[in-house]
């Protein structure tokens, strides 16, 4: 008998990788749920809030991080501004360049 981890759902505000396209490599922030196959991405610099990106689930990487922030924004207003995605990818980002430095990789 094995214990599995829960597996991470797509929600809104969840930072995520994406794995194929254009944009593959990028991070980006998960801005709306279109369906159980869909999400929208924004990442507040070349994909802004206004002009989303469309994107299979099964194009992306779900990342444990959800920003709060970006989340309730969303909620509250419907919206969020590019600033607080753009905030929320680089806070993102130097927690994992953090972590990968006290490994020592």
């Amino acid at each position: 008998m094995s214990v599995t981890e829960p597996a991470i759902v797509p929600e809104i505000g969840r930072i995520v990788k994406v794995l194929r396209g254009r944009e593959q490599e990028q991070y980006a922030v998960i801005v709306q749920i279109i369906d159980e196959r869909f999400v929208s991405i924004a990442d507040g610099h070349k994909r802004k809030f206004d002009g989303s990106k469309k994107k299979n689930l099964l194009h992306l990487e779900l990342l444990p991080e959800v920003s709060g922030e970006v989340a309730g924004s969303i909620m509250e207003t419907g919206r969020v501004t590019n600033g607080k995605l753009r905030f929320a990818l680089n806070k993102y980002k130097l927690s994992v360049q953090s972590e990968a430095h006290e490994k020592g990789e």
